[in-house]
């Protein structure tokens, strides 16, 4: 097993202790949470440059490498519901229905386009992400990052950290408006550059 699929493995191995520091409160356990989902970001850009930069890109890297992401992803939206609902740091609640309503979309579709990427595996067709989607995944990690630390820094108490987090929560916010955009389109554009493998072309 090459380097880039090693690190791919590491990030899917970041998870569980993700998970385990969102739920299990103790003082900055949501910090500790976001600098392990950082570490699992870093781990998503070096394993794609280190097997491009060694020639070492393989059908099992193409396969695992959007798989981490989509796992390290759904499970950190879905921590960001939870805080949503249990400790909101704004007022207005509409903000918090839309994170809830955007996890939900996005979820689908990763669902679909992993029952899509089966499909195309089953007719011995690896299909890689295109720029689109990492697009899409690279503005979702970032406002998650911004996300997912917003409930310590309210924790702070004050007026100066009531601020600092509601602005961190309103840039979090609107990337991953963005990001659920591009999701949509991203995952739209996948089905019908590759309808072929639907049609049974391929």
């Amino acid at each position: 097993m090459n380097v880039a699929n090693k690190l791919t493995i590491a990030r899917i191995a970041l998870i569980p202790i993700f998970i385990v520091l969102v739920f299990v409160e103790f003082p900055w356990h949501m910090t500790a949470a976001t600098a392990v989902f950082c570490i699992a970001c870093i781990t998503d850009f070096f394993d794609g440059y280190i097997a491009r930069k060694t020639n070492t890109v393989s059908a099992l890297g193409k396969f695992l490498d959007p798989i981490a992401d989509k796992m390290l992803c759904a499970c950190a939206l879905i921590a960001v519901s939870v805080l949503a609902i249990t400790e909101p740091v704004v007022e207005h609640k509409a903000f918090y229905i839309c994170i809830v309503i955007y996890t939900m979309v996005i979820l689908c579709r990763e669902i679909m386009i992993s029952g899509f990427r089966i499909i195309a595996a089953d007719k011995g067709v690896v299909l890689a992400a295109d720029i689109y989607g990492k697009i899409k995944t690279a503005s979702q990690m970032v406002a998650l990052i911004l996300l997912l630390p917003v409930s310590d820094v309210f924790g702070i108490g004050g007026q100066g950290a009531e601020l600092a987090s509601a602005i961190i929560f309103y840039i979090g916010f609107g990337l991953l408006s963005f990001s659920m955009i591009m999701t949509v389109l991203s995952g739209v554009r996948y089905i019908v550059l590759n309808k072929a493998v639907l049609k049974g072309d391929k």
